[in-house]
């Protein structure tokens, strides 16, 4: 338990208190509306409201009430969601005595946000700053954090300042951005600074003046906005990230050595949270594995992660574009695919958990009963990568739906290998599960068998590969060609560009030189499954 000031209010709350949120967010994106009193409750989650979907919020979750502001609608939806720790609503709202009476009765807070703000933006806010409490062992106590430190340092300068990494992500902020300008406020809501203003900085070289310098450096802007004073964040020669103030005059000596000196303090705090982050993926990873994987320890995993044990499907997601050409920056692209992936699961069901194995992000999400839960599955993938859009192309593989954690090995299996055909076919941005893509399936199997065999065509279609390879004739096509359309020559000879006769002597001949009986539908088989296994080697 620690304590932190809210308003005229201490509040004595754990690590991820509905108080916490409120003073690590500050009221330039959410504020109080109205509230019970208590702000210590502990949150649990974040979730999304659909008033088409059973209303499931378990105790301690935070509700984004999206499209709810109405009084009246707003008092029914906290007697339905008593369990939850606030609801969050789109300012301006109507707040009367109804509503200011239901939180009392219920001890649910609303929460407004500010109208500038998405829905996106505002759920992977509370998820961030959710997630440093995962997977901690029980007695684990409060750490100081960026937000603390932020805040700390808006005191000793006297400025509103956020904490940023290399690619000028906000990893924390201070209070006081109420005071800052229009860029400031673009940069905490979207937790990135604006792109124009990036572009600014970089051609008038202050990014390079910045990395460069081990002391803080001045930077006056140019649109009417406050200055800035920043300062790189550094372990040995390695940059960190940076650290901005803004001001509207040049620091103090005094503030400046402060300046310096807390950029050593966050330089500390960044490699502690980037080890404790990397060993909780790595132990989120390890537990998901173990789950993936079924057997006996498959259920102890999924306790530790607190998933549901039956009704699962798995979904198998895999960027389709990375960039190869630095490793670094292609798992740290992988692992934020990853984070937004387990995001929108655990925003479809709060016993859903994703994680990283290798390249590919998975996720076990929970179904309730109701038949379909493959393409309900497919949809939740299909809204995931719409969601996400071109900033993440990628494909996205769902498995049939596995009745105990049993199956969920068949199901992951399943995932792979939908996921493995939509590379094969060379898409991006596309779902699919398993049964929609079982025959391609399939073939991949039984070509990976005969691949690995070293096998070779046998029969009428190897007669007509070596004829061809022999002869530069075009037998193997006109025969494929034929296959394709059914035996319609009209049709076959329009694919292939050449007469109707001279299709017809061909075919004549193929049927000559490789003995295939084009009456015999096994032999017709037969040689389709060759054309389809081998075809892409020959």
């Amino acid at each position: 338990m620690t304590e932190v000031t809210y308003g005229e209010r201490v509040i004595d709350r754990p690590l991820a208190s509905l108080g916490r949120i409120l003073v690590d967010l500050g009221s330039t994106v959410m504020d109080e509306v109205a509230s019970p009193g208590d702000l210590g409750t502990e949150v649990t989650g974040v979730h999304i409201y659909d008033p088409l979907d059973e209303l499931l919020v378990p105790p301690g979750g935070i509700l984004l009430a999206i499209g709810v502001h109405a009084a009246g609608d707003i008092r029914d939806l906290l007697y339905r969601a008593r369990s939850a720790a606030a609801i969050v609503v789109k300012v301006p709202v109507e707040v009367d005595e109804s509503v200011r009476a239901a939180v009392l009765e219920t001890g649910v807070a609303v929460l407004g946000l500010t109208r500038a703000a998405s829905w996106s933006q505002v759920a992977a806010l509370l998820r961030s700053l959710l997630s440093e409490g995962d997977l901690d062992d029980p007695g684990d106590g409060p750490q100081d954090d960026l937000f603390a430190l932020a805040n700390a340092i808006c005191a000793l300068l006297d400025a509103p300042v956020t904490i940023e990494d290399r690619s000028s992500r906000v990893l924390a902020y201070s209070g006081r951005q109420d005071e800052a300008d229009l860029g400031r406020v673009e940069t905490v809501l979207g937790r990135q600074v604006p792109e124009r203003y990036r572009r600014m900085l970089d051609e008038r070289g202050f990014f390079r003046k910045l990395y460069q310098s081990r002391d803080p450096i001045y930077i006056e802007m140019e649109d009417g906005s406050l200055h800035r004073t920043a300062v790189a964040v550094r372990s040995g020669d390695e940059i960190l990230g940076s650290i901005w103030a803004a001001v509207r005059e040049p620091l103090d000596e005094q503030r400046l050595r402060a300046f310096s000196d807390a950029a050593k303090i966050v330089a500390l705090q960044l490699l502690r949270e980037r080890a404790g982050a990397d060993t909780q993926r790595r132990l989120r990873a390890d537990l998901l594995s173990t789950v993936l994987a079924g057997g006996s320890d498959a259920a102890e995993a999924a306790g530790r992660l607190g998933i549901a044990t039956e009704r699962l499907c798995v979904l198998a997601a895999q960027l389709t574009e990375v960039p190869d050409t630095d490793p670094a920056r292609a798992e740290s692209e992988r692992q934020r695919f990853c984070d937004a992936f387990a995001l929108h699961v655990a925003a479809i069901h709060p016993r859903a958990a994703g994680a990283l194995v290798g390249s590919v992000a998975y996720a076990v999400l929970p179904l309730n009963t109701g038949g379909e839960e493959e393409e309900r599955a497919v949809r939740v993938a299909q809204s995931f990568l719409a969601r996400v859009g071109a900033r993440y192309p990628a494909n996205v593989g769902v498995g049939r739906l596995a009745a105990s954690l049993n199956q969920v090995a068949r199901s992951r299996a399943d995932a792979d290998r939908a996921l493995r055909v939509l590379r094969a076919r060379g898409t991006s941005g596309q779902a699919a599960g398993y049964t929609a893509v079982h025959f391609e399936s399939l073939l991949m199997q039984v070509a990976d068998v005969v691949m690995a065999e070293e096998q070779t065509p046998t029969g009428p279609y190897q007669r007509l590969l070596e004829h061809d390879a022999e002869h530069g004739s075009d037998l193997v096509a006109t025969l494929r060609a034929y296959l394709d359309a059914f035996g319609d020559v009209n049709l076959a000879c329009a694919q292939v560009h050449v007469h109707a006769n001279t299709f017809r002597y061909r075919l004549k001949r193929l049927v000559e030189i490789s003995g295939l009986d084009l009456a015999d539908s096994d032999a017709r088989l037969t040689v389709m499954l060759q054309m389809r296994i081998f075809g892409s080697q020959h």
